[in-house]
């Protein structure tokens, strides 16, 4: 079976070029320059004066997790306590049968102080557990507490911390690891349930160009179930039709001793076309907005430097004998302190190995040139480099100057050698990767956003930290795609056809209009699977 793409542009290693790329048995044949014969084909696709790119991996993402939620009582969609408040009465009214109301994707700049209370949701016959957008806490009602037995005389967990009011009662909001106290009793998903969410992800995922990906926690974490039997089935059934990479989960809690079953994790997923599981994510600190964040300094206002949740001298050990292995190591750092300690680590390690940070909010500059020099990439997820509520109301403030300013820096990586690649983190943020190159190019809010209308959503967030639009592209294709040791994400010759065709060219589009473009069709192995 042979397809023509002709009628456009098409992004390649050498630019954007005018012409047609021939495929042919599932792979890439020919990128034929425009004036130069076209080849024959017995289909041809016509671009429609829009652009051919390839298809886009995502470097960090949570798919199974995004499908379950999207099951559920999905808040992402909504802002304000009242929208979330009227949300949840409605889910609940119309799933009377569940023993717990559960979901997630509220959003911490909707409160005034940033966090929500256990009253506001007490209205509710049954416990609730809801999720943070970002997944780093939990908003749960008094009845819900009342289950798991947490009172003022529970302590805090290592890694998480029940927030309390003056006098000491928990207020219902449990960050990090005390969402498992509430989250480990909520009714756990069947392994069909686990299908499906995988199933629907990949349907979503699919109509946003995005034909492979890392699960960044395979795993149980917060309260969730261990992926690893779903995509193992998906991929021996033939559901699975991206190309994946499963980051398998490192617990915290332990240390050298879970090498030997990860070990076993990993080849359980050997000969597998479309799953491979040689990754393993450590989470080595939390987030800037509840002060987990591992800083450098203290936090302004209220003081503290946030968590590691490994300790730095057993994360160079641990990531030593995982690179010994061949294991690619993932790690989430979003303070300066976090990514200096996952930086250490690195030093010393296999670059074959293709590490990398995830997140990367503050990197002290001194430790930026390290990225190139310890052959470690920067994962990144552009679209939080703006201004909206949660960047201005509960981060600025508290990391002060120059702190503040060390954020998100992707000119300076560029400018010091270091490869990319690049992710969205969905369900935590849109899984488009369009809305997030717009953010990189412009580190403004894209039109449509949850922020757009935000005041300040329009004033470009440290505007000298922006990229073009062809290196943010990269960074989605090629660079997510070499993480993922996929032969896919480069338009040329021997490569998968893996294809995205976009409504129109971004490159011809003002830079501020980035984000109105859209896919109009993706194909895996030169196959249709999305078609608007």
């Amino acid at each position: 079976m042979s397809i023509l793409f002709r009628g456009g542009r098409v992004f390649t290693p050498k630019g954007v070029l005018a012409g047609s790329v021939l495929v042919r048995d599932g792979v890439i044949a020919a990128v034929v320059a425009e004036g130069e014969p076209a080849p024959r084909a017995g289909e041809t696709v016509d671009l429609d004066g829009g652009l051919l790119v390839p298809g886009f991996t995502d470097a960090h993402i949570h798919p199974i997790q995004a499908g379950l939620e999207r099951a559920k009582c999905d808040l992402s969609d909504k802002y304000g306590l009242d929208a979330y408040r009227e949300k949840i009465a409605d889910y609940a009214a119309k799933n009377l049968d569940k023993e717990w109301i559960d979901g997630g994707g509220w959003d911490m700049s909707a409160f005034s102080d940033g966090l929500p209370h256990r009253e506001q949701i007490d209205f509710l016959d049954r416990p609730a557990y809801l999720i943070q957008r970002d997944h780093h806490a939990a908003w749960v009602n008094t009845r819900a507490l009342e289950r798991a037995g947490i009172t003022r005389d529970t302590p805090d967990p290592a890694d998480g911390r029940i927030e309390r009011d003056p006098t000491g009662a928990p207020t219902g909001v449990l960050h990090e690891g005390a969402m498992d106290l509430v989250g480990l009793l909520t009714p756990r998903p069947t392994p069909q349930d686990l299908q499906d969410a995988l199933a629907e992800a990949q349907r979503h995922l699919f109509s946003l160009g995005i034909t492979g990906w890392q699960d960044a926690i395979v795993g149980s974490y917060a309260g969730s179930q261990d992926q690893l039997p779903a995509y193992l089935a998906a991929a021996r059934s033939g559901m699975l039709r991206a190309r994946v990479v499963g980051a398998l989960w490192w617990d915290r809690t332990r240390g050298l001793d879970q090498i030997e079953e990860l070990v076993a994790r990993r080849a359980s997923a050997e000969g597998l076309d479309r799953f491979r599981a040689g990754s393993v994510k450590i989470m080595q600190d939390g987030i800037t907005e509840n002060f987990t964040a591992a800083t450098l300094e203290p936090y302004c206002l209220c003081g503290g430097t946030g968590l590691s949740y490994v300790d730095p001298a057993l994360l160079r050990e641990c990531v030593a004998e995982l690179d010994r292995l061949g294991f690619q190591v993932h790690v989430h750092a979003i303070g300066e302190r976090a990514v200096r300690e996952a930086l250490d680590s690195f030093e010393g390690t296999d670059p074959a190995n293709r590490h990398h940070i995830a997140h990367l909010q503050i990197i002290e500059p001194s430790d930026v040139p390290r990225f190139a020099a310890l052959g470690v990439t920067a994962n990144l997820q552009p679209l939080w480099a703006t201004h909206h509520a949660q960047m201005d109301e509960l981060t600025l403030p508290y990391l002060g100057e120059p702190r503040s300013s060390w954020q998100y820096p992707f000119a300076d990586l560029l400018a010091t050698g270091a490869r990319l690649c690049a992710g969205s983190d969905w369900p935590v943020s849109d899984a488009d990767p369009l809305q997030g190159m717009h953010v990189a190019v412009n580190r403004t809010e894209p039109g449509g956003s949850l922020h757009a209308g935000y005041p300040t959503a329009q004033t470009p967030f440290l505007p000298g930290q922006r990229m073009d639009l062809a290196t943010a592209m990269t960074a989605y294709t090629a660079g997510s795609a070499w993480i993922n040791r996929s032969p896919a994400g480069v338009i040329e010759p021997g490569r998968p056809a893996d294809l995205v065709v976009l409504d129109r060219d971004p490159f011809e589009l003002p830079p501020g209009e980035i984000w109105t473009t859209r896919v109009r069709m993706t194909f895996v192995d030169g196959e249709p699977v999305h078609e608007s």
